[in-house]
């Protein structure tokens, strides 16, 4: 199969329409702040309409105008979230619920066919660890740099 990029200006639009429609969308991540379980150009996201958010759900968001991010809720206050990307240190991002695009209903892994969907032990047994481990984040993603092999 044939790949190819599409600017985010132009592909999110869309990805939003085809979720207001009621349907899901699938595609591939770009950018690193989701380390360490999706890596750049290499897993996707299967993103669905979002009815409810609450901490830890993993959404699709416009933080600013046109500028788009696949983040982790760690804050929920009415309708203001603060996002963080797992693979983020330092610095959050903030949006209110009215700019989620869509939530993440699963992830597809290292090019496998079926997804870990965030409904099944294993994303929740992930999400739970990397989120106790958050003191400890920036060194467990500086050894994770270093390393030839990817979760």
């Amino acid at each position: 199969m044939k790949s190819f990029s599409i600017p985010n200006d132009i592909l999110i639009p869309e990805i939003k329409k085809m979720i207001d429609e009621g349907h899901t969308t699938t595609f591939r991540v770009r950018g690193f702040s989701m380390r360490l379980f999706l890596e750049d150009q290499r897993d996707k996201v299967l993103l669905g309409p979002c009815k409810e958010v609450k901490c830890g759900d993993v959404i699709l968001a416009e933080v600013k105008p046109k500028v788009y991010v696949l983040h982790r809720v760690i804050r929920k206050e009415g309708d203001n979230l603060t996002l963080k990307g797992d693979g983020n240190i330092y610095g959050t991002e903030h949006c209110q619920v009215k700019d989620i695009i869509g939530i993440a209903i699963g992830f597809y892994r290292k090019n496998r066919e079926q997804p870990d969907l965030v409904t099944g032990w294993k994303w929740r047994t992930y999400s739970k660890i990397w989120l106790a481990l958050s003191p400890f984040r920036r060194i467990i993603l500086g050894l994770y740099r270093r390393q030839p092999f990817r979760i």
